[in-house]
C-alpha cells in the first residue's frame, strides 16, 4: 500500500463507543432456560396487538404511513396528550439519538447519573459531544449533583425515571426543579417504566408546561412488544418539528404500529401486568432480603439485588445459569457487585428466589 494512501477514519467520539451487550438470552448447554435479564414482560403482549400483527400481514407489500397519525392520536387518547407534539420511533433509543444529533455536538455536553442508561454515553459520543456523568445518592438520582455538573455548555440531561438497573426514582418536584435550574438544556425524563408506577405520569405534565423538557416512552415493557421496536416522545412543539426533521420517512413498520395502537388501547391487559408485576416485585425482593440479598424500593419491572462484592454476584449468577436462569450482570453500570433481576412470573420468581437461597447457604457455610 503506498505510504501516501489516505486514513479513512470516523468521525470524532465514534471509537469511544463501547457495543451495547443485550442481555443474554441463552446459556451453554442449559435447554428451556428462563430469560429475565432484559426486563420483558413474562406475560407478553395484549391479545389484540398480537391480532393486530395478523392482519398487517396481509399488507406487507405496502410501505407505511410517515406521519404515525394512528398511533399518535391512539397514544394522545389513552394519555390525554396533543398528537401533534408526539413523536414515534425504533424503540425511545431512536428517539434519544434524535435529540443528541439534533442539540448535541462538538463542544457541547450531554449530563447524565452514574447509573443511568447506557445508550445515553452512546448517542452522545456518536453526536459528537462529551458525556458527562454525576454521581448519584445511594443509587439515586441526585437533583443537586446534575444542577451543579451542567455548564453553558450542557445540551441534554437525561434522567431515567424510574432508572434503569437501579429500579428507583425521585418526584416530579425535583424534576421539574432541574429544568428550571438549567434552562439552556433540554431535560429529558426518560420514562421506560412509568406505567409499573401507580398515579405517575412519566413527565408528561412537566413537558406540556415547560419548554425544555421532553418525555419518552416505550412499547417493549408493559406491552409486551419489544421484538417490534416501538417508542415515543412527547415535548414542546419546536423541539418535536426539529426530531421530526431528522426522522427518517418510514422508520416504523405498519405492523409496529398497528400492534402498537391495538396495545395502548388494551387498558385491561395492561392493569392485569401492573398488578401482578407490582404482587411479586414485593414478594421476590422479600423473599431474596430473608436470605441475606438487600435491594433498593423497585418502582420498575426488576429488582437490582446487591451482593457483598463482585465476586459473591458473580458467583450467584452462575449458580442461576447453571438451573437455567438467565439475570444480568451490571458492572458495566458500574454496580459489579449488583445482579438486575426481571420480575418474571410466579413461577420463574419462585425458582431464582430458591437457588440465590440455596447459593447463600452454601456461601455461608463455606465461609463458617
Amino acid at each position: 500500500m503506498s505510504q501516501n494512501q489516505p486514513t479513512i477514519a470516523p468521525q470524532p467520539g465514534i471509537m469511544e463507543i463501547a457495543l451495547y451487550q443485550g442481555g443474554a438470552a441463552k446459556v451453554a448447554g442449559v435447554e428451556n432456560v428462563v430469560k429475565l435479564s432484559s426486563n420483558e414482560n413474562p406475560f407478553g403482549p395484549s391479545d389484540k396487538a398480537r391480532e393486530a400483527v395478523v392482519r398487517a400481514a396481509h399488507s406487507l407489500h405496502r410501505y407505511p404511513n410517515t406521519d404515525h397519525a394512528g398511533l399518535r392520536a391512539a397514544i394522545g387518547a389513552v394519555h390525554g396528550l396533543d398528537p401533534e407534539r408526539i413523536i414515534c420511533g425504533v424503540g425511545s433509543d431512536e428517539i434519544i439519538h434524535f435529540l443528541c444529533q439534533a442539540y448535541a455536538g462538538p463542544g457541547t455536553e450531554v449530563l447524565f447519573t452514574e447509573h443511568g442508561f447506557l445508550m445515553y454515553r452512546i448517542s452522545a459520543h456518536a453526536a459528537g459531544a462529551t458525556p458527562v456523568q454525576v454521581a448519584e445518592r445511594d443509587r439515586v438520582t441526585d437533583i443537586d449533583a446534575l444542577i451543579a455538573g451542567a455548564t453553558e455548555r450542557t445540551r441534554l440531561i437525561f434522567v431515567a425515571n424510574p432508572n434503569n438497573p437501579t429500579g428507583t426514582m425521585v418526584g416530579l418536584p425535583e424534576l421539574e426543579r432541574l429544568a428550571r435550574a438549567v434552562p439552556q438544556a433540554i431535560l429529558v425524563v426518560d420514562a421506560a417504566y412509568a406505567e409499573y408506577v401507580e398515579g405517575y405520569d412519566g413527565g408528561a405534565e412537566l413537558a406540556t408546561r415547560l419548554p425544555n423538557v421532553v418525555m419518552t416512552r416505550t412499547f417493549s415493557k408493559i406491552y409486551g412488544l419489544g421484538g417490534l421496536r416501538i417508542g415515543w416522545g412527547y415535548g414542546p412543539r419546536p423541539i418535536i418539528d426539529v426530531l421530526n426533521r431528522i426522522r427518517g420517512p418510514f422508520n416504523l413498520s405498519q405492523a409496529a404500529m398497528d400492534a402498537a395502537e391495538a396495545a395502548v388501547r388494551d387498558r385491561d391487559h395492561v392493569a392485569r401486568c401492573q398488578a401482578e408485576n407490582a404482587r411479586m416485585r414485593a414478594w421476590l425482593a422479600e423473599a431474596l432480603a430473608e436470605k441475606g440479598v438487600p435491594s433498593d424500593t423497585s418502582c420498575a419491572n426488576f429488582i437490582l439485588a446487591r451482593f457483598a462484592d463482585e465476586a459473591t454476584a458473580t458467583a450467584c449468577d452462575e449458580a442461576l445459569k447453571a438451573e437455567g436462569l438467565i439475570v444480568r450482570q451490571v458492572a458495566g453500570y458500574g454496580l459489579p457487585h449488583c445482579l438486575r433481576i426481571t420480575v418474571g412470573d410466579e413461577a420463574s420468581c419462585r425458582r431464582v428466589a430458591h437457588v440465590i437461597g440455596q447459593f447463600m447457604a452454601a456461601r455461608a457455610g463455606v465461609g463458617a
